[in-house]
């Protein structure tokens, strides 16, 4: 069983990989307003089934659409859920306003195949919420080597139980938005590329934004880049596993580009041997500390190489200058704790 199987809603956790372990430190994020927030999506998603023939559904009004823009543009500014129909689609949409929920008739059973806007992602957002659950995204290429399943430009944006694949990245958002981002129960495989002249691509790209949140999520073969790369002024990232034993030249696997605050808890790391960077698994500040990383607390985690690979690297490797927790990690051998740069 792996998170990568589109029929199966069930998830692995990190201790789920091997005997398990006590957490020395248990998580502070899953629960509460991740939990909320999936919660709230359930009771539109249960309308589904009496959603009309028509593949894209407002749920609130019963009226079906033919095509994801219409049913975006018919809540216009306002608040509503879209139902979408088990099938794979080549559609995409522009969010311009309001509060608008993406919801999978079954999860994994929608895929967007890809189908890009403005020549940017399959969903396009530009509105003050977006929620996103049980959609796959594969297949997203485009000129400018940013493709991606979703591309936030403002708003906050919560996704749960949704997979991200074989595409130039996952999420990618813009800057100086005071947006928080909630991922939960999701999967980002085969994403990543630094073939672009203007730089590379990563499984998850966000901008200068107020939070981001990751929970119960994986991360696996990347195709170039990082597996998370993080310019918020808080980043969260726990319970998750990050699998990079069939990565394709990759970088670090979690990137605090700018520094920040939060945390980096009971989560699991192999790194494999096809790197372009394998000097550390997390890198904090390495493009300058422009937002604090005081008290950012890293621990429970679970770090090693791809079974058989031997070589020395870095847990964490720290730009900012600033007092981090680093405690209760288990790490293997050839494997240097700390190191500040």
């Amino acid at each position: 069983m792996t998170h990568s199987s589109l029929n199966s809603p069930t998830y692995l956790t990190p201790a789920e990989y091997e005997p398990a372990r006590p957490l020395s430190r248990p998580s502070m994020l899953i629960g509460g307003a991740v939990a909320a927030a999936a919660i709230a999506l359930i009771p539109a998603a249960a309308l589904m089934a009496q959603s009309a023939p028509a593949p894209f559904t407002v749920v609130e009004s019963g009226q079906g659409f033919g095509s994801l823009q219409a049913a975006v543009d018919a809540i216009g500014d306002g608040q509503g859920s879209i139902a979408i129909r088990s099938g794979t689609y080549r559609d995409c949409a522009v969010q311009k306003g309001g509060s608008v929920s993406y919801l999978a008739s079954t999860a994994g059973d929608v895929v967007f195949d890809g189908g890009t806007c403005e020549g940017k992602a399959a969903l396009v957002l530009r509105g003050q919420d977006a929620n996103v659950a049980g959609i796959v995204f594969k297949n997203m290429a485009v000129p400018d080597d940013n493709g991606a399943g979703i591309r936030l430009e403002k708003g906050n944006l919560t996704i749960t139980q949704s997979w991200f694949l074989d595409s130039q990245q996952g999420i990618l958002t813009a800057n100086g938005m005071p947006s928080r981002i909630v991922i939960d129960r999701s999967t980002f495989s085969g994403l990543g590329t630094c073939e672009g002249a203007g730089g590379c691509a990563h499984s998850i790209y966000i901008g200068r934004v107020a939070h981001l949140r990751v929970t119960r999520s994986r991360f696996e073969r990347g195709q170039g880049g990082h597996y998370v790369k993080s310019r918020a002024a808080r980043t969260d990232v726990a319970a998750s596993s990050f699998d990079d034993s069939a990565g394709n030249a990759t970088n670090y696997m979690i990137d605090i580009s700018n520094g920040s605050v939060g945390q980096i808890t009971n989560n699991w790391f192999v790194q494999g041997r096809d790197k372009e960077n394998y000097s550390a698994f997390i890198a904090v500040a390495p493009e300058g500390a422009e937002n604090t990383s005081n008290g950012l607390v890293i621990a429970g985690n679970d770090a090693r190489f791809v079974p058989g690979l031997s070589r020395n690297s870095t847990f964490v490797a720290d730009w900012s200058g600033h007092n981090l927790t680093i405690e209760d990690n288990n790490i293997a051998a050839g494997l240097q704790r700390y190191e500040k740069r």
